[in-house]
């Protein structure tokens, strides 16, 4: 079991998805979802750029690493899928990528693509390189409700533009103990970002 630690500059509850009784990270970072295996826990903590660095964003055990070909054509997962005019647990939903008839991949409009739903390249190119999508049936998504990590669990936070492999097994261990003792599995709070809707009386 390793732990995997990155910071969050953006929450959308795109990047990880935590609805519909499944986290998801099939979006951004790469390199961890090439990297982590199951029953490795992954650690999303704020930035910098929003004043919360060593606050927990969210926590994920990997209970299952799938390809974007599996997630796309899984019926499990169709409630991934983005309705740009569902909710917005729907609209920023992360199950957006597939091939067309000539084998090409593509997403659907989505939080990732241009306004007018032309695809970004950019992001495609960025998000297939990690080349699997990272489940959860047990983690802790803390969103606006996020606090800031003890002292004596610092350490698991990151501190690279990046990510940190974490290798530390036991102090990892007693930081799942601490959370599970104290929150039920499952959405905490709602997305970050999600306060731009409660300004503009949307949500």
């Amino acid at each position: 079991m390793d732990f995997y630690s990155y910071k969050i500059v953006r929450d959308y509850g795109f990047a990880p998805n935590p609805f519909f009784g499944i986290c998801t990270l099939a979006n951004c970072k790469p390199k961890i979802r090439k990297a982590a295996n199951i029953n490795d826990w992954i650690i999303g903590t704020g930035a910098k750029e929003i004043g919360l660095i060593n606050h927990l964003i969210f926590l994920m055990k990997v209970t299952g690493k799938i390809t974007y070909e599996e997630y796309w054509s899984s019926p499990g997962y169709s409630c991934k899928k983005p309705v740009l005019n569902g909710s917005l647990a729907q609209i920023y939903g992360d199950n957006i990528y597939y091939k067309n008839e000539s084998n090409i991949w593509c997403h659907t409009d989505s939080h990732h693509s241009f306004e007018n739903g032309l695809i970004n390249e950019a992001n495609l190119t960025r998000a297939l390189s990690g080349k699997y999508v990272l489940i959860s049936d047990t983690f802790y998504y803390f969103g606006n409700k996020h606090f800031k990590i003890p002292s004596e669990f610092i350490s698991l936070c990151c501190k690279s533009r990046d990510f940190e492999k974490k290798l530390d097994y036991k102090l990892g261990e007693r930081f799942i103990n601490w959370v599970s003792q104290r929150y039920e599995s499952g959405i905490i709070g709602d997305p970050l970002n999600w306060t731009i809707y409660n300004q503009l009386g949307l949500w």
